[in-house]
This record gives C-alpha cells, sequence and structure tokens, in this order.
C-alpha cells in the first residue's frame, strides 16, 4: 500500500503590512494568491456593523474608504506581546479579542491557501522578526508565543519559526556569487531586521542576525505628527480654566491617532469628552474643530492612508499634499522631499547603529561587506539606502523583491535536508 503523500508546508509571511503564502513544489516557489492575483495581501480586517462576515486584505480597505458601517484594523501583528492582544473589546457588534482576530485572519488565509492547491495544510513556516520588542526579552518571548497559539487555533497542528531576514538571505543565494559576503537590510512595516551571511556553493551560512522595533508605520507616525497633526491642534495652547496663562494641547491623543494599531481605540465616549474639552478651550478653535470631527466620524484611518501616500509621493522626489479635505473642505497639508527627511531625521541613527550592531556580531567590518540587499516595502524609503550605502561605501546595493523575498526564501526553507 503506497504512504499518502504528505501536505506541503506553508510558508507564511504574516507582516505587520502586508503577508503573503507560497510553498515549495517541485523545487521552485509557488506563491498562492490570497485574493484575486496578487502575490501579497495587506494585513488588514473589516469588521462590518451588521455582523455580517469579517472582510480581509483590499477589500477591507474598499469597504473603509467607501463608507461602509464597520471597524477597520490594521497593524495587528505589532501587538503581539502586548496585554491589549487579549483585552476583550466591541469590534463589529461583539467583544473580540485582537488574539481572536489575528487567529480568524491566519484562518481565512489557511482556507484561502487550501481551495487554491487542493491541499489540507497542518503545518507552516512562519517568518518571525528577530525582534519583536527591542530589548525585552520576555515580551518578545510572549510575542512568539501569541502568535503560536493564533496559528494553532487557526486550525495548524504545528508551526516553526524562521528569521525574516535569514529567510530574505535564502532567497537571495541564487543571484550572487559563491564566497560573497552579504548585508540583508529587512525594512517592514513595524520592525527592522538585520543579517548578515556569506554565500556558499550550496547554501547561505548565517554569520549574525539583529533587529529593532522601527518600521514604516513609526515613519507615517513621525511623517503625521509633523505635518498633519498640528492642523488638528496638536501644538497648540488652551486656556485655563481658572486662573490666567495657558497650558500646552495634550500630546496623547494625537500620538494614538498617527499609530495605526492604537486608531481603533480612540473611537470611543471617553476620547469624545476629551476632545470636546480640549475644544472648549483651545486658543485655536478651528483646528481642534477639526480634531473632534475626526474623532466623532472615525476618520483616522482615512487620515493615515492619506499620510501615507503623500510619504510616497515625497519619498519619489517630489512636492506632494497630504489630503484632508474629507476633514474640512480644501485642506491639505504640503509635503516636500525635504519636509519628510527632516520628519523621519531621528531614525537614521537608529537604522545605522543597529547595521552597525550587525555587523560587530559577525565579527567584520564594513568594508569585508561585499553586498548591501534591500528587502520590505518601507526599504523603498530613500533614508535606508543612503544609511546602508553610507555605512557600507564599498559594496553593490541590490534591490530584492521588496514584498515576496521573505515568503521566498521561507518557502526555500521547507525543503528537505
Amino acid at each position: 500500500m503506497t504512504a499518502p503523500t504528505l501536505a506541503p508546508i506553508l510558508a507564511i509571511d504574516f507582516g505587520t503590512s502586508n503577508s503573503a503564502a507560497a510553498i515549495l513544489e517541485n523545487g521552485a516557489v509557488r506563491h498562492i494568491p490570497i485574493e484575486a492575483e496578487a502575490q501579497t495581501l495587506p494585513t488588514a480586517v473589516f469588521f462590518p456593523t451588521d455582523e455580517s462576515s469579517m472582510l480581509i486584505g483590499t477589500a477591507a480597505a474598499e469597504a473603509l474608504l467607501e463608507g461602509d458601517e464597520g471597524r477597520y484594523m490594521r497593524a495587528l501583528k505589532s501587538v503581539l506581546g502586548a496585554p491589549l492582544l487579549h483585552e476583550k473589546r466591541l469590534i463589529g457588534g461583539k467583544r473580540r479579542t485582537l488574539s481572536a482576530i489575528v487567529t480568524e485572519f491566519l484562518t481565512v488565509l489557511r482556507k484561502r491557501a487550501e481551495a487554491q492547491t487542493d491541499h489540507r495544510f497542518t503545518r507552516a513556516l512562519s517568518g518571525r522578526p528577530v525582534h519583536f520588542h527591542s530589548h525585552d526579552p520576555d515580551r518578545d518571548a510572549q510575542a512568539e508565543a501569541d502568535l503560536r497559539a493564533c496559528y494553532l487555533a487557526a486550525g495548524f497542528e504545528s508551526v516553526e519559526f524562521l528569521f525574516e531576514p535569514e529567510a530574505a538571505a535564502l532567497s537571495a543565494r541564487a543571484h550572487g556569487m559563491t564566497g560573497e559576503t552579504g548585508l540583508i537590510v529587512d525594512i517592514g512595516g513595524g520592525t527592522s531586521d538585520f543579517t548578515v551571511f556569506r554565500r556558499g556553493p550550496s547554501r547561505i551560512e548565517v554569520l549574525a542576525s539583529h533587529g529593532i522595533r522601527l518600521g514604516g508605520t513609526d515613519f507615517d507616525q513621525a511623517v503625521s505628527m509633523a505635518h498633519v497633526m498640528p492642523h488638528l491642534g496638536h501644538g497648540g495652547t488652551l486656556t485655563r480654566t481658572l486662573g490666567e496663562g495657558l497650558l500646552p494641547v495634550p500630546n496623547a491623543i494625537y500620538v494614538e491617532l498617527s499609530t495605526w494599531a492604537k486608531i481603533p481605540f480612540l473611537y470611543s465616549r471617553e476620547t469624545e469628552r476629551a476632545v470636546e474639552d480640549m475644544q472648549k478651550h483651545a486658543t485655536d478653535r478651528p483646528a481642534m474643530t477639526r480634531l473632534r470631527k475626526v474623532i466623532e466620524a472615525q476618520l483616522g484611518h482615512e487620515l493615515a492612508f492619506s499620510v501615507e501616500r503623500g510619504k510616497i509621493a515625497a519619498n519619489s522626489g517630489t512636492g506632494a499634499a497630504i489630503d484632508m479635505g474629507f476633514i474640512a473642505q480644501d485642506l491639505n497639508a504640503a509635503i516636500t522631499p525635504e519636509s519628510l527627511d527632516a520628519a523621519l531625521s531621528g531614525y537614521r541613527g537608529d537604522l545605522r547603529g543597529a547595521m552597525t550592531e550587525t555587523l560587530q556580531m559577525a565579527g567584520l567590518d564594513a568594508a569585508q561587506i561585499d553586498a548591501v540587499i534591500l528587502v520590505g516595502g518601507s526599504s523603498l524609503m530613500g533614508l535606508v539606502a543612503q544609511e546602508a550605502q553610507a555605512l557600507c561605501p564599498h559594496a553593490a546595493l541590490e534591490r530584492s523583491d521588496a514584498f515576496t523575498a521573505v515568503v521566498d526564501g521561507l518557502a526555500l526553507a521547507t525543503a528537505p535536508h
């Protein structure tokens, strides 16, 4: 009797901003289109108010932007390891935890992959950042445990993890010369990860891996705080209820409004009352009125999408405007390559320091790096290439498949050894 053929291991890149799935088939990577014909899908969900089925990916964003009633959520990966993951909130007419939402997202991904391939997937190889949380080993371990629990609850019987930059190094192996030493710079939505590796004739040798909690969502927040939030009253002043003099406008609401993962939790009566009180005392009443509209009409995600578009446009080297016309007629925030660079300048030292530390862990000097390989959607930001090239001026700068390099490497890693 012939033994049943074991289904391949499903490789999953569960990202902060985008996710992808693939398998190794006849020695080659096969991308599994989880939505339409796309190789990736946004890591986003939408829960309609009428309690109908959860939408994921592009469909979730379309529901939000078309004005459907419901709750949109993105950057779910960033709350792994935090108590917030297990707190119940009223979402889509039901009390849910973010852990249950991540599980449901992974369940849909698994079922769609099975429908596309006619396999029943019980095993998964998932990418993970080198550090979910910088300088906090306990929270980092908890984040992996949280993600493992979500995979198992989503119907997988087993799941293993591989550092995302090491997966990217595997996918880059075929594109260089044997003996070459490379540095992977993987800038995703929530983390920046780095791997130093050496290409061998049949495999790669990982010399060191490192990571920090810094990614595209942090870039978006910095751009938003510098360009958009002043139009909503940030940086302004409030009159005192009693006595003379002015007080600064509190910062907390603006920080959360510019943070993808925190936006849904601002839509509460408590926040509305706080903004109403600030509006009464604001010296710039029109700006605070705009903030009140954003909170009460739940326009935070529309604003975040507009910021993201403005960031991308300015990064291309042209002047642009962040459209805020859905808040007030003809309202926009100017953004230029220079203002973008100023908003993100504080992160240059973090990136350079993390790359330097990775090289030190590998016992190498920057001059020994033959190639720097940029991976991840946020690696397309100009400052990333600039800092990598400044640190390793003699290295060839290569751009891998920004959105699929990790899942490609994960699929390659499922090959029998």
